[in-house]
Parts: C-alpha cells; structure tokens; sequence
C-alpha cells in the first residue's frame, strides 16, 4: 500500500513540477515577473482554491491524527489519473527542453524519488507526503534559486565567448532594436528588405535575451555576414546596456516605449531609462532611429546628440521633421496601403498584404534603416513585394462562416489598441475575446479604460476571460457604445466558443487576443 501510495503521488509530482518549471521558464526565470503572476486572478487560484484547502485541513489535522490522513489517498488516485490522462492527450503544461530545464528537472525528480524513500518507515508518512505536496510551488523555485549562481557563472561565460567571438568581426555591422512592443516585427521587416542587397543574419523568433543572443552570435555568425539584427529585451535596467556591450551595435531602433511590464521594471521612468540604454551604447558615428508616433520616442528623440532620425505618420512629421512620413493611408480587411515620404522630396507608394496600423510604425522604421544603408525607396518597396511578410495577426478563414483573427502569443496595451482599430477596417459584426493585461502594475486600470473605450468604439461583443479589469473595461465600453449585455465575463473555453457561434454570422469576424486557451480556435472549428 505504502509503495502503491508512494507511486500515485510521485505521478501527479511530474506534473505539479513540470507546470512550476513551465511557469518559471515562461517569466524567464525573473522573481519579480513570477511573483507579480500571483496578483492575477489565474495565478491567484492556483493556492485559493478547493483541492488546497482540503489538503491543508488534511495536513493539519494528520499532526494530531496521523490515520485521518488516509482519507486524501482517494484524491491522490484522481490527481494521478487525470495526469496521465493529459499526459496522453499531449496536453500537459511543461517547459520548453534547454539544457538548463532539463538539469532542473532531473534534480527536482531525484529528490521526489529519494524523499518518499527517506520517510517510508515513518507514522506520519502520508503527512510527509502531504506537506511536500503543498510546498511543492516552494521547493522548485528553491532549487531554481540554489543553482541560480551555477546559471550564472555559465552565462557569464557563453555570454564572454559570444562578446569575444563578435570581436573578430571587425566589417560587421550590427543593428540593435528594442521597445516595448514591434521589436520582433521591425526586425523581420528590416531581414526581409536588407537581406536583397548584404549578407545579412538575425536573431531568431524570440531570441531577444543574454542567452539567446549569445547562442545566435556562437553558432550562425561567421564572417561572410555584413549586417547583424539584433532584437533586444530586458526586464530590468542596465539588461540592454549588457547586450550592447555584447554585440557593439552601430545603429539603434526604438520601436515605441509604454507601460509593458510596468510591474518588473517599478516606473515608467525606469522603463525609459532602460530602454534608451541601447541608443546611450551606440558609437558618436552611429545613428539613432525613433518611432514618431510614440511620444516617450518623440521626447527621446530631442534628448539625443548623436545623428538622429524619425519617421511616423504625416501628424507628426512637422513635429520633429521626419526623416520619413506616411501619407494617405488605407486599412483594409487583408491589405494596407500608404505613400512614404522623405524629407529629400522623393515619394513611393506601398501596398502590402498586412494587417493593421501599427505594422506602419515597423515598417517606416524598417524603411528609414534601409534607407540610410544606402537603399532607394524604390528598392525597398520592391523587396517588400518580393518576400511573404511577418505578421502579428494570422487570419483564419472558412466558408459560410466567420473569420477569426489569431493574435494569442501575447499582448501589450499599443498591440491591442492597433489591433481593435484594425478590426474596425472589417464587415459584419465584430467580436473580441481577451484576457486582461498582466505586469502593467499601478497604470493596469488606465490602460485597461483605454482598451475599453476602444471595444466600446469598434465591438459588438466583448468577451473577457479574466476578472483583475473586467469592471473597468465594461465601464468603458458600455459608455462608448456597446451594449452592457454584450460585455461579458467567461473563462470557459466551451462557453466562450458557444456564445460566439450563437452571437456571429458568416460576414462576421472574431479577434483573438493575448493568451487565451488553446481549445479556442479548435472549438470555433479552425
């Protein structure tokens, strides 16, 4: 009975580990990004819920009463089940396999066996059991933190061999950008038109960290390369600075700064601060480049002293004379169109097969680097007709039905509002389902009021999937114009895709946005 017992909670520990690791690795292992998880409402519910509550009645009452801890062995064989279950379907949530996941995840299991082992005489022995299942969430981010130095000592040293290795390319040309959102998309736009005229590498798909990029620089750099894109993020202030002294970037792109991940970084100011690292690290021969449209960028822009240029729309190009402005420009349902200006007089019209305003932004930044490599604008409007472009939006479509639009990886406050105005550009009726923003700390409910507005402005229905700022976006929505009935609070999947097949008809369109459940796009019957 005691190994039968010993086997069940030893399969329902795989999964409890494998999903606290998950989580570890999806907040990149940072503490203040962990513990700001628990201020949402899902990362609430994982300590305040029934099954924890039950188990901490049974582990209290087992200290006096060890034989009353039997009666959680039936739960035990329920959570084992369902593990395997999920397990079987491929549904469980575990982390992505690196080298350090794996080393975690190894130690985590062999002192999951050997515990068991140790107290296996004892008259407690379900309670032992028991206690280490609550504390489960602790002892992985102990043994996270315990080999914490070990990680970084290993960092600091690929991060060494990658900034030795960068050295020796004395002709290479680096190209650093960051912001708190666009980076990824003004990266593969800037690798689609610079890569028809040099030799040119990227960072690859969320390859923007210490690691990632040290790994690109040690095993896809070499010397036939003539221009290096670097995407750069940090969650903390002197992150970019670091990768800067890495990969000594000659140009640098500020996509747009806002209150993303407001709760790790403590202010707006640090975010700021932080982000202009990599414009402070270019050299007095470099070139900063700035989104106009943003105004932490526009105020960026006047504080810079190295050359300097900015592009955005035609409303702000008296504002800080841009080096390249778009004019007359035209959203539609699968294609945007707009003529980009310089200030040299010449003037090409662009017509892309992409989805919404903000892609202007990374583009006319893509455009303004291109440009002062050397590019015509002719050239480079022709490269971007020649390669399939990267977007932040997949459209789904089937016949007789709705469209859904697909923008689950993740959001920020910009992302949202563009995608909302994007919506707009469409027919029928238009629907959203969103959970709330996350790591926005003290601006979540202004943010959270403005993207309520917006629904309000462009939505028939709004679903929400998460309580923290369902209240203030239905106010906000309600007063600029949607239905109160049609502002509405699910979390379940099902429930969600049932509403919207009762509530859509085939001209109508779904936005998907943030991280939402999986089960979603297949239920809806993509």
């Amino acid at each position: 009975m005691i190994y039968f017992l010993s086997l069940i909670w030893f399969i329902r520990q795989i999964k409890a580990t494998l999903f606290w690791l998950y989580l570890w690795q999806l907040k990149n292992y940072h503490i203040g990004r962990f513990i700001d998880h628990f201020r949402t409402e899902k990362g609430k519910s994982l300590f305040l819920n029934n099954i924890i509550f039950l188990k901490s009645l049974a582990l209290l009452v087992s200290f006096f009463l060890p034989q009353v801890a039997i009666i959680i062995i039936p739960l035990y064989l329920v959570e084992a089940g369902w593990a395997l279950r999920r397990f079987s379907q491929k549904k469980i949530k575990k982390p992505t396999f690196t080298a350090k996941i794996i080393f975690l995840s190894i130690i985590s299991f062999i002192f999951e066996i050997i515990y068991p082992l140790t107290i296996i005489k004892e008259r407690f022995f379900i309670t032992y059991l028991l206690f280490f299942d609550i504390l489960t969430p602790l002892i992985i981010a102990g043994i996270i933190l315990i080999f914490q130095p070990l990680t970084v000592l290993l960092k600091n040293r690929i991060i060494q061999k990658a900034r030795k290795k960068r050295k020796k390319f004395k002709k290479l040309l680096v190209i650093g950008i960051t912001g708190s959102y666009g980076k990824t998309s003004t990266k593969e736009f800037l690798f689609n038109v610079l890569s028809k005229k040099f030799k040119t590498l990227k960072t690859k798909e969320h390859q923007n960290s210490e690691m990632g990029i040290a790994r690109c620089v040690l095993n896809d750099l070499n010397e036939e390369h003539e221009i290096f894109i670097v995407e750069m993020g940090a969650y903390n202030k002197g992150g970019i600075k670091l990768l800067c002294e890495m990969v000594d970037p000659k140009i640098g792109i500020l996509t747009g700064i806002n209150d993303q991940h407001l709760a790790t970084f403590g202010s707006l100011k640090n975010i700021i601060k932080a982000k202009y690292e990599l414009i402070e690290s270019l050299p007095v021969d470099g070139t900063a480049i700035f989104n106009g449209n943003n105004e932490n960028c526009r105020q960026l822009y006047k504080k810079t002293n190295i050359p300097k240029l900015s592009c955005g729309t035609s409303s702000v190009k008296e504002d800080l004379q841009n080096n390249l402005w778009a004019e007359n420009i035209k959203i539609e349902e699968e294609k945007i169109s707009f003529n980009v200006l310089s200030r040299e007089g010449d003037s090409v019209f662009f017509e892309l097969k992409l989805f919404g305003a903000q892609n202007i932004e990374n583009i006319l930044l893509a455009v303004s680097c291109a440009k002062k490599l050397g590019m015509s604008l002719r050239e480079i409007s022709e490269a971007f007709k020649q390669e399939k472009q990267p977007q932040a939006i997949k459209v789904l479509r089937k016949p007789d039905s709705f469209s859904v639009l697909e923008s689950t990886y993740s959001a920020n406050p910009n992302g949202v509002l563009s995608h909302l105005e994007y919506l707009r550009a469409w027919a029928g009726k238009k629907i959203i389902v969103m959970p709330c923003l996350i790591e926005l700390a003290q601006s979540s409910k202004e943010n959270h009021r403005k993207i309520g507005q917006k629904i309000g402005k462009s939505c028939d229905l709004c679903i929400i999937t998460a309580k923290e700022c369902f209240p203030v976006i239905k106010e906000a929505a309600v007063e600029k114009g949607i239905k109160m009935e049609n502002v509405l609070f699910i979390r379940d999947p099902f429930k969600i895709a049932e509403k919207i097949k009762n509530f859509a008809g085939p001209r109508d369109v779904i936005l998907l946005e943030g991280r939402l459940p999986t089960e979603i796009i297949k239920l809806l019957g993509f």
